[in-house]
Order: structure tokens, then sequence, then C-alpha cells
């Protein structure tokens, strides 16, 4: 200690928020050690080590590089879920869904035209996003753009699977649009850690974060944007995206036959 040394504490600061409050409590802690060995010894506090802190990913601490990506799974949750579930159901509220199926059509392609058009939307809608977000926010975009776009697609069927088995589910374009903002608007808003961060949550509420298809969305936005092509942590996220995104087209196939039956 006589000679002086010198400490590096490196912080993660994706989540801006949390990278603050660990850079606090390390100084804190510094603080005190520092004066609890000052008043062991009897001597005044002095400082023989320098404390330095390096930010990662983000060193500014700025929140919109934090938030402004996580914006872009919200927007694509309403487009994917919400709309796709008032689409449908409102086929079935209006009663000619048993018209369509009386064409020679199976219910895949009847599914699939339905799908179409708010798949092209939400691709549309995430490229704007992003746009906006390099553009207009000075987000940097650390990752490539073709694999924003892929896992973006993977998120995008999960959510228009979502918004299927909704309107399987409901009879009305109001009772769908109530359960889709519940099922997936506030999950993707809360538990998707694009304001809280996750790790900080409560256990059982981080197990049921899995549940939520954003969250996975919302990890690989922010590995993107702030970090670049970190494959592990993308390869594991868009995993996850794809085995919902099935799931969740099986479940919608099997109910709406089994409805029409």
């Amino acid at each position: 200690m006589t000679d002086g040394a010198a400490v590096a504490v490196i912080v993660d600061g994706v989540d801006a928020n949390t990278a603050r409050l660990v850079e606090g409590y390390v100084q804190g802690v510094w603080q005190n050690w520092l004066q609890l060995q000052a008043d062991q010894a009897g001597v005044a506090l002095r400082q023989p080590v320098q404390l330095q802190q390096r930010v990662w990913y983000n060193p500014a601490l700025r929140s919109r590089d934090f938030l402004v990506p996580g914006l872009v799974a919200v927007i694509m949750t309403l487009i994917g879920a919400l709309l796709t579930a008032l689409v449908v159901s409102r086929e079935w509220e209006r009663g000619t869904m048993e018209a369509l199926m009386a064409t020679p059509v199976t219910i895949s392609e009847i599914l699939l035209g339905k799908l179409l058009p708010y798949f092209a939307l939400g691709i549309g809608g995430m490229l704007l996003s992003v746009g906006m977000a390099v553009g207009l926010f000075r987000v940097p975009l650390h990752g490539s753009l073709a694999l924003l776009v892929g896992c973006s697609a993977l998120f995008l069927l999960a959510a228009l699977g979502m918004g299927l088995v909704i309107s399987t589910l409901a009879r009305s374009q109001f009772v769908s649009a109530q359960v889709a903002v519940i099922a997936t608007f506030l999950p993707a808003f809360i538990l998707s850690g694009f304001i809280f961060d996750i790790g900080s949550m409560p256990a059982p509420v981080r197990l049921l974060t899995h549940l939520v298809a954003a969250r996975y969305y919302v990890a690989i936005l922010h590995t993107l944007f702030l970090a670049g092509d970190v494959w592990p942590v993308v390869r594991d996220n868009a995993a996850a995206l794809a085995l919902m995104a099935a799931l969740f087209f099986a479940l919608a196939w099997a109910r709406s036959r089994k409805r029409l039956d």
C-alpha cells in the first residue's frame, strides 16, 4: 500500500441506470474501507490506491442508447400481436371465417394470407425505427443490419403467432384487444428488460420473464446496437424466438381447426 497501486473497475454500461448504481456502490464501499483503515491506524485519511472505472459498450452512460433499441421491441409487439389478433377476430365476429373456409383453400393458406401484410408492415416498422434510432437519436449500431433484420423476423413471427392464438380464444375484437394488451404489450414493456433490469427482479419474476418473447428480442437489440455481433448471445436468444414462434403457430393452427369443427 505504501508504493500505491491501481485498481480498475470495469462496468457493463448497456444498462446505464444499473451501471451508475454499481459505480456508486463501488465508490462508497471503497471510501468506507479507506476510512476504516485510517481510523484503525490513527492517521488522516489518504488514498494510496486510485480507483478508476471503465464502462463498456456505453461509455457516456446515455440512457437513450439503452431505451431506444428496446422501443423497437415494443413497437413490433403492437404491430405483430395486437393488430393480428384484431384482424382475425374480426372475421370470427362477423361470421365471415366460415365463408372463407367454404372456398377451396386450406386453413394454413387463410392464416398465411392474413399474416403476410402484417409481417411486411412489421419489418417496415422495424427498419423505420432503426433508421430513426441511428439517424435521429444517434444511437450507435455496432452489429450487422442483416443479422438484426433476421432476428427481427423471428420475433415478428412469434408476435404474429401470439396474435393468432389470442384470436382463436377471443370471440370479439374488443376482447382480443384487451387480451393482447395484457398478454403481450404489458409484458414486453415491464418484463423484457426494456426498462427494468431483469437481474434485479425477484427470482419468481425472473423465471416468468422466460415466457416473454420480447425478453429475448430486447437482449438481441441491446447486443447488436451497443456491443456488436456477439454470436453466442444472438444465437441463444434467436433459438428461443424460433422455438416460441413454432409453438405459437402450431397452437394457433390446432385451435383454428378445432374451432371450425
